[in-house]
């Protein structure tokens, strides 16, 4: 549930029957099992109380990243702390893709706009990167990890990506694990369409999508970049998008082609 709006995922009736889920859906940091006591955090049982209106005997959903999604019902609930006891599983924990967003930090609202809609495209990690051409100097991660976690119980998944400390781009690359690819959008429009390139990558395989800053990457990075081997550089067509725009587009693609869009590796 994210400090910025407080709001968590509130199924519509017809919802709730048709799912079997109750009421609000929460992220915990608990060990979620039948009968275990659940503490939440004083801003859900705020949340809970004074803006949902529920009281002790309603039910919710929790979930951990771990655990998969369990039944739930208020069994304390304060001003400052409540408490929900796990009573049945809803949905297992399942494989979900292993897919990692790098990103240049963008002006507050955008860099928000990234962490939301790549957590509902299933990214598994948030990587910012400082390029050559970053206007943002700072990145609030405690914000990104909140906005990532309310996106997630909207959108009812069962895990929230984790925010990774900001680096500069050569610091990153220099630890790059070998055996992730990583695709990078690049504006120039060098290197095949993308939807294309993910067509020739092997699926299940670890994998990192790149955009760059709101300028583009500075003309030594992408050189730089083109001479890696574990970089695959795609083309998103002839227009330049907003690096916002782009983000979606390309996890867009890359879901179609290789993540759980194929079938499911999650549901």
């Amino acid at each position: 549930m994210a400090s910025d709006s407080t709001s968590a995922f509130e199924p519509s009736p017809d919802a709730e029957a048709a799912t079997g889920r109750p009421g609000p859906r929460l992220f915990v940091a608990a060990d979620l099992a039948a009968g275990a006591d659940i503490p939440l955090v004083e801003g859900q049982a705020h949340y809970l109380r004074a803006v949902m209106r529920r009281s002790v005997g309603d039910g919710l959903s929790l979930f951990n990243g771990r655990d998969g999604e369990w039944r739930a019902v208020l069994s304390e609930l304060g001003k400052r702390r409540a408490v929900a006891r796990a009573e049945a599983l809803l949905r297992p924990q399942a494989v979900e893709p292993d897919l990692w967003l790098v990103f240049a930090p963008l002006k507050r609202t955008a860099t928000g706009l990234i962490a939301q809609k790549a957590t509902e495209m299933g990214v598994s990690v948030l990587l910012p990167v400082f390029t050559a051409r970053t206007d943002a100097q700072r990145v609030n991660t405690d914000r990104l990890s909140a906005i990532a976690m309310e996106a997630a119980e909207q959108c009812e998944r069962l895990s929230v990506p984790s925010v990774a400390a900001p680096r500069p781009l050569d610091a990153l690359l220099g630890d790059w694990p070998a055996d992730r690819r990583l695709i990078l959008c690049d504006e120039t429009g060098q290197g095949p369409p993308a939807a294309e390139a993910f067509g020739t990558l092997e699926p299940g395989r670890p994998a990192a999508l790149m955009i760059g800053p709101e300028g583009g990457f500075a003309k030594g990075e992408l050189d730089g970049l083109r001479k890696l081997e574990f970089v695959t550089s795609v083309t998103l067509g002839p227009r330049i998008l907003r690096a916002e725009t782009a983000a979606v587009a390309v996890l867009a693609l890359w879901q179609s082609a290789l993540g759980d869009w194929q079938g499911g590796l999650t549901r």
